[in-house]
């Protein structure tokens, strides 16, 4: 199991990079336009930072393949960790069909049924992105996408990762993992939540004023 920063501020990134516990980074045009600056400028800039970095998913633009094709050119720099990110559309997997016979990871984004997993599987897509908080938002369970996902691909042995997205809650975290899923992408705000609970405030506070009992004998 790993765990992504679903942010494209690299101040986010840095400040939780030490902590060992984050894999990859995945972006948006959104998140983008939020942090400022242009994408491939950022790109390079993470890259450069973070040498380790296992996985950084970089959203292409085009409305159909040969769209995509044109604009991989600008991010696809040869490192191995850029996995460029499409919707999963017929167009766009079209586009991972042609990156899957060139070796170059992808990542299918704006995944809401297990018929498109199918048919991202099947493309050779290298990660496929689930969103989990937006198929909550309607009254649906993200948790049991990615569960049909995953025990999809497991079935049939397809090897494309199931990258959980969308993810709003520390509790939802656990539970796409528990459902199955490979890779978890959490806003910087959620991953921080994961450390917090109240029973360990409690706990700590009560080791505190012992310890202080203690050095006061």
């Amino acid at each position: 199991m790993k765990i992504f920063l679903d942010t494209a501020d690299i101040n986010e990134i840095r400040e939780r990079w030490d902590t060992g516990l984050i894999s990859g980074v995945t972006t948006n045009p959104t998140l983008v336009r939020k942090a400022g600056g242009k994408y491939v400028d950022l790109a390079i800039s993470i890259l450069e930072e973070f040498p380790e970095i296992e996985s950084l998913s970089l959203e292409l633009d085009g409305k159909d393949d040969m769209d995509y094709r044109r604009n991989m050119g600008e991010f696809y720099l040869g490192h191995p960790a850029i996995t460029l990110k499409v919707p999963c559309t017929r167009e766009g997997l079209k586009f991972v069909t042609h990156c899957a016979e060139n070796n170059v990871p992808t990542n299918v984004t704006l995944c809401f049924t297990a018929a498109q997993a199918v048919m991202a599987g099947l493309s050779g897509a290298t990660m496929i992105s689930p969103f989990v908080g937006r198929m909550n938002d309607n009254s649906l369970s993200g948790v049991e996408l990615v569960r049909s996902i995953a025990g999809l691909y497991k079935q049939h042995g397809v090897e494309t990762k199931v990258l959980a997205a969308s993810l709003r809650d520390a509790h939802h975290v656990s539970r796409c993992l528990l459902a199955g899923a490979d890779i978890v992408t959490l806003p910087p705000s959620t991953f921080d939540k994961m450390y917090d609970s109240v029973l360990t405030r409690e706990g700590l506070e009560i080791f505190n004023n012992d310890f202080k009992e203690m050095s006061s004998q």
